[in-house]
């Protein structure tokens, strides 16, 4: 079994990624009856295209199972290819006192079901910044990393404000994941500063807003609320709206489609990859609807795509006109509290 070589970095010393990541939200329902095997079939051939990254949590339903699963049958084929995958998932625990049994407890429940000795990044979400025992859930994360039972701890939806708090309480992240878009650039009003100053990285959801950008909705009519059928597709046309409306993005698809023409790809590949273009940004998360649908065989020409800077004033452009969603929604993450 051989992959092919896509974009990677290092997201720490000794752990390399591909900057693409596979997400696994949609297992955690919404997106379409997921069969499980199918579901599992599906994550080996995206392992064999090269994208051997996977983004996923303890709270997206089977999602830590599935990959579990997935590596019993890899580790049947060739035990070599586990060293060749790459695991990150999340703790999402409900703001309350994190004693180190209650932290230890759920790590170890998510590497009962990943089937791995160690995790190799936990991404801590926290809920409601006014407990502020989220940071006793991270000097208890930092002992199970010293430990070997977690290599990285990383942080998922924090702003800017706490990600320095934490820092400065001494604790060490390897990355952010935020969301961060053409259409939303708030992290590059502080967070990405300070990430570049502390050598923190981003990961990025969001990126393609569910799907909007893709040629699927260029010159189409605004959807109404009921033919959105996905949660993530109900989500950002808030977003959409929030940033300036349905029309304004139709001129922003047009723009991005002219610069796929030019370049011989896709509106997908484009608005990923002005996101990887992006100082601090390690990786983008797309996510996957395993064994529902697939877009591995598009999203390898993100890797050799080269937008040059009339491509970038093009889009500049259109999102000058936009309003500014700092100011309305607030810093990353500001949207969950």
């Amino acid at each position: 079994m051989e992959n092919k070589k896509l974009d990677t970095i290092q997201l720490a010393p000794d752990l390399r990624i591909c900057r693409i990541l596979n997400g696994m939200w949609q297992t955690a329902g919404g997106h379409g009856a997921i069969n499980p095997d199918a579901a599992v079939s599906e994550m080996e051939l995206y392992h064999d295209a090269g994208f051997t990254t996977w983004d996923m949590a303890d709270i997206y339903g089977p999602a830590e199972e599935y990959l579990g699963e997935f590596r019993r049958r890899l580790a049947k084929k060739n035990e070599r290819e586990l060293d060749n995958m790459q695991a990150l998932t999340k703790f999402v625990p409900n703001p309350g006192p994190m004693t180190r049994t209650i932290v230890e407890h759920y790590i170890d429940k998510s590497i009962r079901r990943m089937n791995v000795k160690t995790i190799d990044a936990v991404q801590f979400h926290w809920w409601d910044y006014n407990d502020t025992r989220y940071l006793d859930a991270l000097h208890h994360l930092s002992r199970l990393r010293d430990e070997g039972k977690i290599r990285h701890l990383a942080l998922t939806n924090f702003d800017t404000e706490r990600v320095e708090t934490i820092v400065e309480t001494g604790f060490q992240p390897v990355s952010n994941q935020v969301q961060y878009s053409i259409i939303d650039q708030r992290p590059e009003v502080k967070m990405v500063p300070f990430c570049k100053k502390r050598g923190i990285k981003l990961l990025t959801y969001g990126t393609l807003l569910g799907g909007f950008l893709s040629e699927k909705y260029l010159y189409k009519s605004e959807p109404l609320r009921s033919n959105l059928d996905t949660p993530s597709l109900q989500k950002y046309k808030q977003m959409i709206d929030a940033w300036g409306g349905w029309s304004l993005f139709q001129e922003l698809l047009e723009t991005l489609d002219n610069i796929a023409k030019k370049h011989h790809t896709s509106i997908a590949n484009v608005a990923t990859r002005y996101i990887l273009d992006k100082p601090a940004v390690a990786g983008v998360i797309i996510g996957v609807r395993l064994g529902i649908s697939e877009h591995k065989s598009d999203n390898v020409y993100t890797f050799g795509l080269k937008l040059d800077k009339d491509d970038s004033e093009s889009v500049k452009r259109i999102t000058s006109r936009s309003r500014d969603l700092f100011a309305r929604i607030g810093d990353c993450g500001d949207e969950y509290r």
